[in-house]
């Protein structure tokens, strides 16, 4: 069974003053995530802004992380897709030679192929990488189409397609996936605030975006439901949930952003056409960091 093991952290992309790629702090963020709680790292996912990157800007991304997470044990896992297949493809291709750990693959957005095109775009991408692990990612809020459980099962049958990010709010599509798919096919919550609920249906872990403040909280809550301690994993749900609510207010990643250069580090501004925080929603999101004491 290929894991990437239970908290996989959704890293932002920081930006310098002049909003370009601030590798170095890329990299030290990255190793901060692995010491701080996090399996591994999406990186040049949607939480990283991977709409407004070039491809150059992401493969040297990848080429970052991964030196910066090497000999600790934690996964790569590149955002190589599109929603032109051809792209995707010749991404993931050049993400293998790098040496990533393995991609996730988002559903083709705005186009809304149907589920036969919806499977034969990931068959394609998993046959250009035979060696890599793809995580499939089902989230038709963004995309405006859902991958079905049915659809989700047949290429569950592809030897590397091995795990699912699933973000589409839906828990009866979530028991749906795991009834239908072996156990060795893991299922993510692509929702923090679903991790809990998710991991009574069958799902392994969460790709989070709070990862990157209560990294270790996320895993202790993960341990407790998996040993047996429900009410402590209640608990810490609990403590979270305003955090993992507040991270939503706006669209993602512009809170996070916000919260991650209160607490000192340098992530900067977002690229357009996303907006910093306004104005209302700061004491919100602050009220809520000053409560789990992570920020003073």
């Amino acid at each position: 069974m290929t894991t990437f093991g239970q908290v996989i952290t959704a890293m932002v992309t920081p930006f310098d003053g002049d909003g370009e790629v601030n590798y170095p702090v890329a990299e030290k963020l990255a190793a901060h995530l692995v010491q701080r709680g996090s399996d591994a790292l999406v990186v040049c996912g949607t939480t990283g802004e991977s709409p407004t990157l070039t491809r150059e800007e992401e493969f040297e991304l990848f080429r970052v992380v991964k030196g910066a997470i090497a000999g600790s044990g934690a996964k790569l896992i590149a955002g190589t897709g599109s929603n032109c297949t051809r792209e995707a493809l010749e991404a993931t291709e050049t993400a293998a030679k790098i040496g990533v750990d393995g991609t996730l693959q988002v559903v083709p957005y705005y186009n809304k192929p149907p589920q036969e095109g919806i499977y034969e775009h990931f068959r394609q991408i998993a046959a250009v990488a035979p060696d890599l692990p793809l995580m499939l990612y089902n989230i038709p809020g963004r995309t405006g189409q859902n991958m079905t459980p049915e659809t989700i099962a047949r290429l569950a049958a592809i030897h590397n397609i091995v795990a699912v990010k699933e973000a589409s709010g839906n828990l009866e599509q979530v028991s749906r996936v795991r009834t239908l798919t072996p156990a060795s096919f893991a299922i993510y919550s692509g929702d923090d605030f679903l991790t809990l609920p998710m991991l009574t249906l069958g799902s392994i872990g969460v790709v989070s975006v709070a990862s990157h403040l209560v990294g270790e909280e996320i895993q202790s809550m993960i341990n407790a439901f998996l040993y047996g301690k429900a009410a402590e994993a209640v608990a810490i749900h609990q403590k979270l949930s305003p955090l993992f609510k507040t991270l939503f207010c706006t669209t993602n990643p512009i809170p996070i952003k916000a919260a991650l250069n209160w607490q000192g580090w340098p992530v900067g501004a977002l690229r357009s056409p996303l907006f910093p925080l306004e104005d209302a929603l700061k004491p919100q999101l602050e009220t809520v960091l000053k409560d789990l004491q992570l920020i003073p």
